[in-house]
This record gives structure tokens, C-alpha cells and sequence, in this order.
């Protein structure tokens, strides 16, 4: 992946992140204004789903550059460890 392109991911995941920040926001207003609970559930739902979203492309990215580092001569059962690792913190 070239500069270009990394820097179009980077940009991608950071307005996603903004928007995730924007439905916070708003589910805050929510409850302020006393909206109705299943209306607050849903956004809720949302922002789970948007933050899962964010998670798998930054782990997408990560899994691409450990097995850079393997086919570079790491070694793969590190490799494979480490993203074995990170993935059970991400689906906790």
C-alpha cells in the first residue's frame, strides 16, 4: 500500500470516528430530552455496530502488516501470535 492510499485509509477511519462521535452526541441529547427508550436502543445498536466497523478495518490493516513482516523473514508463529492476541482483545 503506497502513501496515498494509507493516507486515504487513515482519512476514511477518522470520519468514521467522527461520526461514531456525532451519535454519541446525539444519543446523549436523547436521553436529555427524555426520548423514548427503544429509540435510544437503537442508536445505541448503531454506534456498536460503527465502532465494530472501525475495529475490523484497523485490524484488517494490522493483519496486512504482520504478514509483511513474515514474507520480510519475521518469524510466522510470532507473527501469528500477535494477531491471534490482538484479535481476542478485539472480539472480548
Amino acid at each position: 500500500m503506497n502513501e496515498k492510499q494509507m493516507a486515504n485509509e487513515k482519512t476514511k477511519v477518522v470520519n468514521r470516528l467522527k461520526k461514531i462521535e456525532g451519535q454519541v452526541r446525539g444519543v446523549q441529547k436523547m436521553i436529555e430530552n427524555g426520548a423514548p427508550c427503544s429509540d435510544i436502543l437503537i442508536q445505541v445498536a448503531a454506534i456498536k455496530s460503527a465502532v465494530n466497523k472501525v475495529g475490523t478495518l484497523v485490524f484488517e490493516k494490522h493483519a496486512h502488516q504482520c504478514l509483511k513482516k513474515t514474507n520480510a523473514g519475521y518469524e510466522e508463529e510470532e507473527s501469528v501470535e500477535e494477531l491471534m492476541k490482538i484479535l481476542s482483545n478485539f472480539i472480548k
